[in-house]
């Protein structure tokens, strides 16, 4: 019987434990998006950022930092140093053993706040046999800061209350989401406007994630599998609502409004958007994709009506970037290095003529002859300038970006400071000598929208003015589980692109009619057997089925096999065929896992990354291809030309000076001639 009663004590607490309440302690580990990254010089420095979410009551937060330094770095006298928006708490000196170190590093909990800045500052000098250290700056000098470097928590969840934003706030955790326990639900047998305003919440959503590789599944009614401590949105017509949900909302509720209503469960957490029409409910899913909305509703009910204000804000910059809101101080001789990153609409791309304004300030103690400030871009050094004693209290420097440079819609400017002193061997004072970047400092930006029909330039050929730019999605009239998770995925990366909710989504069970499908960007998603889209594309295709559908055939990129084209699925971008100024993507397959299959190349960043033509191939071994087949790669032809010509205004203008001029010549050649002619003619007439 004790046997017994101990086995029943140790299997109901491994039960318990796969259960998530505020009771449990939680734990989450944090990566830092920082790629891996190699400081060079005796003075390193790299900034990290971590987020704490609002319902985290924090019991203890570790550093994990994965480095290595320099091979000839003396262990002795080179040190690393860390702080947390701005105090430090740790030093430590590195290990005397080469390759990569991993150091595990507590965090003052008192020191945390939401968002948080962790600096890593350090010297790491080599030395002589006489125990000097290195004065010169040389490649051997180094600090590498690996990519698996991360910030584990460990808290108690604080419990949700039953309002919309507490609700928010714990729904689009980032905790929440990375441990699936996020999701959207919407009908078994959805309508067009149930799938369009689940994928507008969708779209919402993915906006705000803030990690690289996850992301929310809409699912149906039935899929739910809600478990403790999960929180789900329910996007459904009020007469498709589960009973238990429909419960919660009178039908007096939604007579001429749609209805935004959380609903707490034993444990589990819902959130109810529904409506009688497909109009308000599409308007109810708008407001919930604005999270300035949701986070500013307090109570536990909220009403849309027609005239119900949904819109997302925007900022209009006319192309002004400031770098920095605040200014930053910079202390400490050597190299020293800010970076500050920059984003532009993510259908925009810069163009030639944008420049750098940076003013700053700097310490008057500095050895002129050696110091100096440098700007880059990405890779790119945009230009120097040497600091001077006279101009130490307010200093400027503007630098163009040169032509031809490619920087895409996000990019970092990097502000070095080369700060030298006359007695820098004796300076015992690190805040000194300084710098400061003033808060005027900006980027002028000229951009453009890019005009390209290819996979570089996918979701935002799709967005314009920041939102998704009146799609039209063409879907199985039926949907299967693999249908649903494709949606989630196509949608997941527009929705991770777009800014704003104020662009235009439409579902169609069936082909449009053709002025929808010439005045859309369409979306085509199926198989051949649940989309007669499909079938009717199919000359257009890059990638054919044969005569029977069955299959995906060889062509002139890549041999398929006869019973390997029935497993492929593929993702083509296409001149549409209903408008030759815009673009079409069809996600296709013989069956619904190969269209899923082609949907995971296009779901996150890191994916679509990969591929720069307009077509790409996935099998269910995860084997995938990319291919471009179009010569001409512009989704508007007339708009290149125009791009064109306005890219080589000046050389026209030269092109047309010099024919003026050579008719000039030829003119006056001409007429000399013709005199020279006429006299000679002249003479001999005169004889």
């Amino acid at each position: 019987m004790l046997v017994c009663f101990v086995s029943v004590i140790l299997f109901a607490g491994k039960t318990t434990t796969t259960n998530v309440s505020a009771q449990d302690m939680q734990t989450y580990t944090q990566q830092f998006q920082n790629s891996t990254t190699t400081l060079s010089g005796r003075s390193v420095e790299s900034n990290m950022y971590l987020t704490k979410m609002d319902y985290w009551d924090v019991k203890k937060v570790t550093f994990n930092f994965n480095f290595q330094v320099s091979q000839l770095a003396s262990r002795d006298i080179s040190d690393i140093t860390v702080s947390l928006n701005g105090v430090k708490f740790y030093s430590f000196r590195p290990s005397k053993k080469t390759g990569m170190q991993t150091k595990a590093i507590d965090v003052p909990v008192k020191l945390l706040g939401g968002s948080n800045k962790l600096q890593i500052e350090g010297q790491i000098l080599s030395s002589d046999n006489n125990n000097n250290y290195q004065l010169a700056q040389t490649p051997a000098n180094w600090l590498t800061i690996e990519k698996g470097s991360n910030v584990n928590f460990e808290y108690d969840l604080k419990d949700a209350d039953n309002t919309i934003n507490s609700f928010y706030d714990h729904f689009s955790g980032q905790d929440t989401i990375s441990n699936a326990r996020s999701r959207i639900a919407t009908a078994n047998d959805p309508t067009p406007y149930e799938l369009t305003a689940s994928m507008i919440a969708l779209a919402g959503e993915s906006r705000i994630i803030t990690t690289t590789n996850d992301q929310i599944p809409v699912v149906k009614m039935d899929n739910m599998h809600a478990a403790d401590g999960d929180y789900v949105m329910v996007v459904a017509k009020y007469n498709h609502l589960p009973d238990k949900f429909k419960s919660q909302v009178s039908a007096e509720e939604v007579n001429g409004r749609a209805v935004i209503k959380t609903y707490y469960d034993n444990g589990k957490y819902y959130l109810i958007v529904t409506a009688k029409t497909g109009a308000l409910l599409k308007k109810a899913a708008r407001f919930v994709a604005n999270a300035e909305l949701m986070k500013e509703t307090s109570q536990s009910t909220e009403y849309i009506t027609d005239g119900t204000a949904t819109f997302t804000s925007s900022l209009h910059d006319n192309g002004v970037k400031t770098i920095t809101s605040s200014t930053d101080m910079i202390n400490g001789a050597g190299h020293r290095e800010n970076n500050y990153l920059i984003s532009l609409p993510n259908d925009r791309t810069n163009a030639d003529g944008s420049e750098v304004y940076l003013k700053f300030r700097y310490s008057k103690n500095l050895n002129f002859n050696r110091s100096l400030v440098t700007v880059r871009v990405n890779d790119t050094t945009l230009g120097s300038k040497k600091l001077t004693a006279a101009k130490a209290n307010g200093d400027t420097l503007t630098v163009k970006v040169p032509r031809g440079t490619n920087l895409g819609n996000s990019f970092t400017i990097s502000i070095a400071f080369d700060l030298e002193m006359k007695d820098q061997n004796t300076s015992d004072n690190s805040q000194t000598p300084w710098a400061e970047i003033d808060t005027e400092s900006k980027m002028y930006v000229k951009s453009k929208r890019s005009n390209d029909l290819l996979f570089t330039n996918y979701p935002t050929l799709f967005i314009n003015n920041q939102t998704y730019d009146n799609i039209a999605v063409i879907a199985p009239r039926q949907l299967s589980n693999d249908d649903f998770r494709t949606l989630t995925n196509v949608f997941n990366l527009i929705g991770n692109f777009s800014k704003s909710n104020t662009g235009d989504i439409q579902f169609y069970s069936k082909m449009p009619s053709k002025s929808v499908l010439k005045n859309r960007n369409v979306i085509v998603i199926g198989t051949p057997k649940n989309n007669s889209m499909i079938k009717s594309l199919n000359p257009k295709l890059y990638f054919k089925y044969s005569k029977d559908f069955s299959r995906i055939v060889s062509n002139e990129k890549l041999s398929i096999e006869h019973n390997y084209g029935k497993t492929i699925g593929t993702a083509q971008l296409l001149r549409s065929p209903y408008n030759d100024k815009r673009g079409m993507m069809v996600v296709t397959g013989a069956n619904d896992n190969a269209v899923y299959l082609a949907s995971t190349q296009i779901n996150f960043q890191a994916n679509i990354q990969q591929y720069s033509g307009d077509g790409l191939v996935v099998d269910p071994n995860n084997t995938h291809y990319g291919y471009r087949f179009k010569k001409n790669k512009a989704i508007d032809k007339s708009l290149t030309t125009k791009q064109l010509i306005s890219n080589n205004t000046q050389l026209i203008i030269y092109l047309v000076l010099a024919l003026v001029v050579i008719l000039m010549i030829g003119a006056a050649v001409f007429l000399v001639m013709r005199k020279q002619g006429l006299m000679s003619g002249g003479h001999k007439h005169g004889k």
